[in-house]
């Protein structure tokens, strides 16, 4: 018998399940003030424990006087104090003074002391209790501590205090799981989504337990489970909330306890678990990353607010959607974006929206909502982005849309310390060609073969004629053959392949030299399967996927693969003139010009970088 979601709820349903169905009630613990304080909420009022000051101090430098034996006296009345004492700021004033006059406005011959203006009762002193009194309230219960709280904290005699505290236990299971830190064998994976989880809810000021791998055993993870519900306030068990046949989470939920929602209409993330075991939440998360990640987010941290730990708000911005998207009516669905400010407006490039694929949550500063009502959201819509990231971080990014290369990622490490955050969207040369007509990036990267031999400039007056444009030469690499045994064009008849998309420089390169060689494509298997990296295809190749494949050298280097080969070709970085002029942009340049940078692509292998720097003008 095939399993099946028992229910599947809306996302705002979900949220009101959680709401209603849990008393939330925090723990509370004592912690001192010195370590981990800040953050903390505080689980009741703090009190003084005595003044400060503790007596009346002098605030400034000078001597202690009696105010009524200064009555009087001016520039033209000067008056001789029959008693004084010199006292510097915050010494202890004796409590027969009730003044200070300040050295500058004193006159002293020998042990005399003369003033020429009268002062009032308690000035320049600091009396007892200025700052706090004893027994006063310094912070009220719920009051999340600040850096400065705790230097006044430990002023006012307080050593430790109470906090609330909640405590989440992270259950993850599957047998296919190896722990962080060890190279997973084939058919294993590195259990990642609980050490996640316990960040996120340590971020939120929670306390995260996390407990060893569980494997795919009913009564182990029963047992796991039980224990972790008597544990801690909150349990998250991670994986085995799908329908497969080792997917045991609801199960075991409902034997233990009830399972409220196993379904909710959230992409990625539907198969997430609301359950209850002892009148504490249990929720079970998809094992997916991405989708984990999602229910973190949209569920678990509501959950946690409601136990008086405070979640942020993102900051939102309005951004121009770069690509087109589809989305199931009737289901919340969460896309990462990369997200950029070109000129006066926010732009945003949605990234890769596999629930497994983790470096999207990586590239990506933020994520927008395609309502459950939605049938998606269209290219060029203004779109509400909710930031990952502070919003002055935001506005350092760069993007880059076109064609792949590996030495991107090491500019983007180099230019990193300069205030400028790349973020790379490989769509191929002429996917990149169309965003910068869009103005949709900041630069497109680009290595297309003309007719007459020549790169990138004849596509660029076709496709953008009148355009004010600069091209940055990045190198000059190498393109050619990738394999295992060192395979060349006339071997790729009847050989699997690993082909670049459609539009790439690398795609043309190749059927060009397809047709040079006299070679059909429909001889080669696999000639339609593409990939959007040079990597990709390296790892393809490497792992015995394809036979074969076309890219750049650094990339067969990088995975100890074969190289033949073919062309060496012009690599750019295309960009409208006016973007010289942002500081941004300006870095990217310096850096790419840099000799730190040239010896990269030495070190890398397979680029020439006589060119590396230069800038070629395209005018309109």
């Amino acid at each position: 018998m095939v399993k099946r979601y028992l229910s599947v709820i809306t996302l705002a349903e979900a949220l009101a399940l959680v709401e209603n169905s849990f008393q939330a009630v925090p723990g509370v613990v004592r912690i001192p003030v010195t370590t981990g304080a800040v953050g903390r909420i505080t689980a009741e009022p703090i009190f003084a424990r005595f003044s400060v000051p503790a007596i009346h101090i002098s605030a400034m430098d000078g001597i202690a006087v009696r105010s009524a034996d200064t009555v009087g006296a001016s520039e033209q009345n000067p008056v001789t104090l029959p008693d004084a004492a010199r006292v510097n700021t915050g010494n202890i004033v004796p409590p027969e003074y009730d003044a200070v006059v300040m050295i500058e406005d004193v006159w002293v011959d020998d042990e005399t002391y003369t003033v020429r203006k009268p002062v009032s009762a308690w000035q320049h002193i600091r009396p007892v209790g200025e700052d706090i009194g004893e027994s006063e309230m310094i912070l009220p219960s719920h009051h999340q501590i600040r850096p400065q709280d705790v230097g006044a904290l430990a002023t006012y005699g307080v050593t430790d205090l109470a906090v609330l505290n909640v405590r989440v236990g992270l259950v993850p299971t599957g047998s296919e799981l190896v722990p962080a830190g060890v190279v997973p064998p084939p058919g294993k994976v590195v259990e990642s989504n609980t050490l996640m989880a316990a960040a996120v809810l340590e971020g939120a000021g929670a306390e995260a337990h996390r407990y060893p791998i569980v494997p795919d055993d009913y009564d182990l993870i029963r047992d796991a489970a039980r224990r972790g519900v008597a544990e801690n306030d909150i349990l998250l068990v991670s994986a085995g909330s799908s329908a497969g046949t080792r997917d045991y989470t609801a199960d075991i939920i409902r034997d233990l306890g009830e399972v409220l929602a196993h379904g909710v209409a959230i992409k990625p993330g539907k198969p997430v678990i609301i359950g209850r075991i002892d009148e504490k939440p249990v929720i079970g998360l998809p094992g997916y990353p991405l989708a984990a990640a999602t229910v973190l987010r949209e569920i678990v941290l509501p959950l946690v607010a409601r136990y008086g730990l405070p979640t942020c708000e993102p900051e939102r911005v309005a951004a121009r959607l770069t690509t087109s998207l589809q989305s199931d009516i009737g289901t919340d669905e969460f896309v990462l974006l990369s997200t950029g400010r070109i000129g006066d407006r926010w732009v945003a490039a949605p990234q890769s929206r596999g629930a497994g694929v983790q470096m999207s949550a990586v590239r990506a500063n933020g994520y927008m909502q395609i309502p459950a009502q939605k049938e998606g959201a269209e290219a060029g819509e203004t779109v509400a982005v909710r930031l990952s990231v502070p919003r002055a971080e935001a506005e350092e990014a760069v993007l880059i849309t076109g064609s792949h290369d590996p030495a991107l990622d090491h500019l983007a490490d180099l230019v990193r310390p300069r205030g400028v955050d790349i973020h790379s969207t490989h769509l191929g040369s002429m996917g990149g060609v169309i965003a910068l007509k869009k103005e949709e990036c900041h630069a497109a990267p680009m290595h297309l073969l003309a007719p007459d031999g020549t790169y990138n400039t004849y596509y660029l007056e076709r496709y953008m004629p009148g355009a004010d444009l600069v091209l940055l030469c990045v190198a000059e690499r190498q393109q050619g053959v990738i394999s295992r045994d060192g395979l060349g064009f006339d071997d790729l008849p009847g050989r699997t392949f690993i082909n670049r998309q459609r539009g790439s420089g690398t795609r043309i390169l190749l059927d060009h030299c397809l047709a040079k060689c006299g070679i059909d494509p429909t001889s080669i298997p696999g000639y339609g399967r593409e990939a959007t990296t040079h990597l990709a295809v390296a790892l393809a190749v490497r792992t015995g996927e394809a036979d074969a494949g076309m890219g750049v050298y650094s990339a067969a280097k990088a995975l100890g693969l074969q190289f033949v080969p073919v062309a060496t070709e012009r690599y750019e970085l295309v960009m409208h003139r006016a973007m010289l002029d942002d500081p941004r942009i300006a870095a990217l340049v310096e850096t790419v010009s840099s000799e730190a940078f040239k010896q990269v692509l030495r070190d890398l292998g397979g680029y020439e970088t006589d060119e590396t720097g230069v800038l070629r003008e395209l005018q309109g």
